[in-house]
């Protein structure tokens, strides 16, 4: 079962004002379509800037595939209120075309009608664009569009002071690291609550399913789409956003030393397979290099530790400098039923659930055992909400009924809640935590459940093309909230004399250029 928390829990609710300042931040994904549900391959809007230096909305892996970003607070409201503000000026940016609203992509005819993301001529922006080239001829376009909701989050100093006795964040950054780690390997150990809870994509599109054995298991919902009656996230499972080559690399968390070695081993070590797609075709760069991971970045992991970066620093070189900053969540689907892909609900429960996995023992996670792990994640995420679903522990036989363990979890997420609303004066948590316990016996509560209802009422194209419809109304009719068109201009305005500043600094061939990165 889970670990026994009645000691980390009273002493959390003796020091109930160390949580005060909890840091968030959301960045949300989603694919611009046309009023058919077609992917569109019109340019980032010039009218919202440029997506090299936008700092708040940009592309992630295709043009068409903005990503919305809000700067880190210790507001709750502060930071929905501010995704929701860049939705609505984003809507009206884009002109007739419309936001997906689910994680899977709608239908797309051939994966080359989806074009790359591009950011201008400068080395930097080549780079982002030859990374994206890589990715899709390592693991295709169509993988890469999947989109999600990723989370960040940081506990406030003072959480790390009284636990650990540090007086700075300096001074502790080795302390604050391990912390961190900790809370990484729990949310290995039981985060599949997240998808359970979450997970939007039980349907996807049969283009996605290459194992003619594997695409038999699916039930048809439409002539393109299939689902799967019990899953929960297909976006988490082997036929949504996974690398096969990364199995073998054995990146484990529970030192940060060794973790950075490994990230770093694996972008020097040349891959056979990446090999033989070659560096440069006909003069084209196919992908940075041939290496496991092209950069840093292309590990893929659903949490990440992460450190704010300097200027040409590398994420495990600020992680080595200054420690582990905050915690990136990776696991989030996109809530369809929400405009902006995240709820208030959702926020409140991760913040609970992260609280736990940091005071809760962890010891230390190998390699192995990470295995095993994941293909505990991948029973919830494909039959999360199959009658009497149990849930394995480590690589033994060991299994408990999920529902058993998740009402459990929700007992200890109850004393930390308390703990939280003592701090704000209200039951705002407490109340998250009765409702979503209540969906371990209703798993057709849960938002796959939900969602499975309605795409077998409507389709998941018909589903996902009322709600951009319905989604787009409303973000027009809501007037900005926190920020003004004023300050949506200023960012335009800044960010184009940005590109243009480093492209006229543009003063190496983009050859030399990225013959120094990868030395």
């Amino acid at each position: 079962m889970i670990p026994n928390m009645s000691e980390a829990l009273s002493w959390l609710e003796k020091h109930h004002t160390i949580l005060h300042g909890i840091v968030r931040g959301i960045e949300r994904e989603t694919l611009r379509i046309d009023t058919h549900g077609n992917l569109v391959n019109t340019p980032f809007p010039s009218s919202i800037g440029s997506s090299l230096t936008h700092p708040w909305i940009t592309t992630d892996f295709a043009e068409s595939m903005l990503e919305f970003i809000t700067p880190a607070n210790a507001s709750i409201d502060y930071t929905l209120t501010f995704l929701s503000d860049l939705h609505r000026y984003a809507s009206g940016q884009i002109g007739d075309e419309l936001m997906w609203p689910l994680s899977m992509p709608c239908f797309v005819n051939h994966e080359q009608d989806i074009q790359l993301a591009q950011y201008g001529t400068s080395n930097e922006g080549r780079l982002k664009t030859v990374y994206r080239q890589g990715l899709k001829n390592r693991y295709g376009a169509m993988m890469q569009t999947i989109s999600g909701v990723h989370y960040n989050f940081s506990l406030p100093l003072a959480f790390w002071q009284a636990r650990d006795g540090i007086r700075n964040a300096e001074e502790g950054k080795d302390v604050i690291s391990e912390g961190y780690f900790r809370l990484i390997r729990n949310y290995y150990r039981f985060g599949w609550v997240i998808p359970y809870l979450f997970g939007a994509s039980p349907s996807m599109c049969s283009c996605f399913i290459k194992n003619p054995e594997k695409l038999q298991s699916f039930l048809e919902l439409t002539e393109n789409t299939g689902y799967l009656p019990y899953a929960t996230s297909l976006r988490l499972s082997d036929l949504g956003y996974t690398n096969d080559a990364q199995r073998s690399l054995g990146i484990t968390f529970n030192r940060l030393d060794t973790y950075v070695e490994g990230i770093k081993r694996a972008t020097k070590t040349k891959s056979e397979t990446f090999s033989q797609l070659g560096i440069k075709q006909k003069g084209i760069y196919q992908q940075l290099n041939d290496n496991i991971l092209q950069i840093e970045n292309e590990f893929y992991a659903p949490i990440r530790p992460k450190r704010v970066a300097h200027a040409n620093e590398t994420p495990t070189d600020a992680l080595l400098r200054g420690g582990i900053e905050y915690i990136e969540v990776r696991a989030l689907d996109v809530n369809p039923f929400s405009p902006i892909g995240i709820t208030e609900e959702q926020v409140r429960f991760i913040d609970l659930f992260l609280i736990w996995c940091t005071l809760a023992q962890a010891p230390e996670m190998s390699a192995p055992e990470l295995e095993c792990l994941k293909r505990n994640w991948n029973r919830v995420v494909m039959e999360g909400r199959k009658p009497n679903q149990v849930i394995g522990f480590g690589c033994d036989s060991h299994f408990e009924p999920l529902s058993k363990v998740g009402h459990a979890l929700f007992k200890d997420l109850l004393r930390v809640a308390d703990v939280l609303d003592r701090n704000n004066h209200n039951h705002a948590y407490r109340e998250v935590c009765l409702r979503l316990d209540t969906l371990f016996d209703h798993p057709e509560l849960t938002l796959s459940g939900k969602m499975l209802k309605a795409i077998k009422e409507l389709g998941t194209e018909g589903f996902g093309l009322s709600l951009a419809k319905q989604y787009k109304q409303q973000l027009l009719a809501e007037p900005l909230q926190l920020l003004t068109t004023t300050d949506f201009n200023k960012q335009r305005i800044r960010s184009l004399n940005k590109l243009e500043m480093i492209e006229s600094q543009n003063n190496m061939d983009f050859d030399e250029f990225l013959k120094q990165l990868n030395a």
